[in-house]
C-alpha cells in the first residue's frame, strides 16, 4: 500500500471562512466517496497554532503506484486541485507502508 499525505498552507490573507476555501474543503471531503482507488481517506484542519504548522491535511492510502496515478488523474481530484490552487500551496509525500 502507498500512503499519500498532503499538507496545505493557505495563502497570505486567506482565511478558513473564505467561500473558495469552504468549497475546496467540501470538494476534498467528498473525494473519499468518489474515487474507488482510495482505500483510506481523511482530511481535516490543523488544530496546532505553531507558526511552522500547515493549515489543512489529507491522509489517504491506495493499493499501489498504479492506483495512486489513477487517483491523481481522476477528474474529481483534478477539480479539487484546481480549486485549492487559487488560495493555497502544499507539500506532499507518498511512501509504501
Amino acid at each position: 500500500m502507498i500512503r499519500h499525505l498532503v499538507l496545505f498552507k493557505l495563502n497570505e490573507g486567506v482565511t478558513r471562512d473564505d467561500p473558495r476555501v469552504v468549497a475546496g474543503v467540501q470538494a476534498f471531503e467528498e473525494l473519499g466517496k468518489q474515487i474507488p482507488e482510495l482505500r483510506f481517506w481523511e482530511c481535516a484542519w490543523n488544530v496546532s497554532d505553531r507558526p511552522i504548522a500547515y493549515d489543512f491535511a489529507i491522509n489517504s492510502a491506495v493499493d499501489d503506484a498504479e492506483a495512486l496515478q489513477r487517483y491523481l488523474d481522476h477528474p474529481a481530484h483534478q477539480a479539487g486541485v484546481a480549486q485549492w490552487r487559487e488560495f493555497a500551496t502544499w507539500v506532499i509525500t507518498d511512501y509504501p507502508f
